[in-house]
């Protein structure tokens, strides 16, 4: 008898803390949610431009990034005055980088155009992770070049992980981890994030993205232009 009520007892103790995480998982997703403006602000917005520059290896790299809401995504690049252009949709993309020594738009691998769909959408996965079937686990607390944040890892079903790390006070998005399996290489990637700038439209974005690449300033934001849809198909 005496094993059967410890039994229990440490069965509630382990449900309580599990319902303890969930909680503080949503409250933290909830407060970071308000912090870049709402979701219903971010609902709806259904197209965006955003006009960027890079500097790397001593060159600035124009960048134009037009997308239509989890459907369809065109950059634009310009390098050296060669432009070049990468087109993303649900089910199929491209690739012309003439500066890269490419002489035509080649067609992109289904396992890239499947690890690039979450980029196709203008709200992060991780204000949508419940939608998308993403497994959330909330690591605790972690340091970001001084500043403790909140870390949280999505998993998706074809074992993508995003982490993100929350500033503990703010709650804006300081940085980003990504490993995901793309044509049976792993690959990773870190995007550190700052300068944010709230928009007339009520959204919090951030205006400096650094990778391995190097460092993008955002220089214009367009919310819910006109897009011709065309741009999305392969020009003839």
């Amino acid at each position: 008898m005496k094993a059967k009520i410890l039994f229990l007892t440490f069965l509630a103790i382990g449900m309580l803390t599990v319902n303890s995480q969930a909680q503080t998982l949503d409250e933290i997703i909830s407060k970071h949610s308000e912090a870049i403006g709402g979701i219903e602000n971010w609902s709806k917005i259904r197209t965006m431009k955003t006009d960027m520059a890079m500097k790397m290896q001593g060159m600035e790299i124009l960048i134009s990034v037009t997308q239509l809401d989890c459907k369809a995504m065109r950059t634009d690049i310009t390098v050296s005055g060669m432009a070049g252009y990468s087109i993303i949709t649900d089910t199929c993309g491209w690739n012309y980088m003439p500066f890269n020594g490419q002489t035509k738009p080649e067609p992109l691998t289904k396992d890239m155009v499947k690890s690039a769909k979450d980029e196709l959408c203008i709200t992060d996965k991780l204000l949508r992770y419940k939608q998308t079937g993403d497994k959330a686990e909330y690591l605790g607390t972690d340091d970001i070049d001084g500043t403790e944040c909140h870390k949280i890892k999505l998993t998706a079903a074809d074992g993508t992980e995003n982490t993100y790390f929350l500033d503990s006070e703010t709650f804006l998005l300081l940085k980003k981890t990504t490993k995901a399996t793309v044509n049976g290489q792993v690959f990773e990637n870190s995007t550190t994030l700052g300068d944010y700038k709230k928009l007339d439209e009520g959204i919090v974005i951030a205006m400096t993205v650094q990778n391995q690449g190097g460092v993008t300033e955002v220089k214009n934001v367009f919310v819910n232009p006109v897009v011709d849809e065309n741009i999305f198909k392969l020009p003839k």
